[in-house]
């Protein structure tokens, strides 16, 4: 029996090293393309290891396009996807704590029509919010990708609702017999607990901003104020050459941000989720 465990053991882990192999190997091949020449890009070989690391690329996808630098395109992503992820935590916070705590008049039709509008495919309004913006002219500015965001959004309000409903009512009618305010019960006491909920909230949207495409080729309409991911697009040409090597290069720095906000918060989200939701 022993033996056996250990059989299955060893095959286990062998199963999960190889499907995870499967999973990171197109990033692999992307790193170690950005240190290759186009020829070595489309010769087809699976192999990770360049002929040639040509560090070339980075310096020549760092120039950018039309005298506008990376640097320029990273500052535009960091500032739109920082306060859209910001304006998120905060509004959907204060949303979901609302909703899932206090009682007021029509709760339940505002929570159905949040509920009903996760359902709407975002194509659907894409033409609306479109039009609504260039009436108040915030077509050409980031203002679209932004401001709304401090509004809610209704996938997490609703994440964090399912975990407020874990945290005991009478931790708020503690707080409020010592005097607080519903404003402080919930700055004081339920935001604190909210921890995980937030910190997901903020790898996701982070996330999700960060590699947002459609929304910033929608809203911004001048080259100083494109994001990274439009960026890095603008190296595929379909008239003339593409230049992979660089285009990889700039891909594999896009990736820099993101897994930096996942090793600084993953460590808060293993602890919050490991030890009890009333920790504080």
């Amino acid at each position: 029996m022993k033996g056996r465990k250990v059989v299955s053991t060893v095959i286990y882990h062998i199963f999960i090293a190889a499907l995870g192999l499967v999973m990171v190997y197109p990033v692999l091949w992307m790193v170690s393309g950005s240190l290759k020449n186009n020829a070595e890009i489309l010769s087809g070989s699976l192999s990770l290891i360049p002929p040639a690391w040509r560090w070339e690329n980075f310096a020549q996808g760092w120039r950018g396009f039309g005298h506008v630098t990376f640097t320029t395109y990273f500052k535009n992503s960091l500032l739109i996807t920082t306060f859209a992820t910001l304006g998120t935590v905060i509004s959907s916070s204060l949303i979901a704590y609302a909703l899932s705590r206090l009682k007021f008049a029509g709760r339940k039709l505002w929570f159905t029509i949040m509920i009903g509008t996760m359902l709407l495919p975002g194509q659907v309004v894409m033409i609306p919010q479109y039009l609504i913006y260039n009436r108040i002219h915030w077509v050409g500015t980031p203002l679209p990708l932004i401001v709304p965001h401090f509004f809610g959004a209704p996938f997490f309000i609703y994440m964090m609702m399912q975990f407020m409903t874990s945290i005991p009512r009478e931790l708020d009618e503690a707080a409020i017999i010592d005097g607080c305010s519903k404003y402080s019960v919930f700055s004081r006491v339920i935001f604190p607990l909210l921890k995980p909920s937030l910190i997901s909230t903020i790898i996701i949207q982070f996330y999700w901003k960060w590699d947002d495409y459609m929304g910033p080729m929608l809203y911004l309409g001048k080259p100083t104020s494109y994001t990274v991911s439009i960026a890095v697009k603008l190296f595929a040409d379909a008239t003339s050459k593409t230049d992979y090597g660089p285009m990889f290069a700039m891909s594999t720095l896009s990736m820099i941000p993101v897994f930096t906000i996942f090793l600084v918060f993953n460590r808060y989200l293993v602890d919050g989720i490991s030890t009890s939701g009333l920790k504080g």
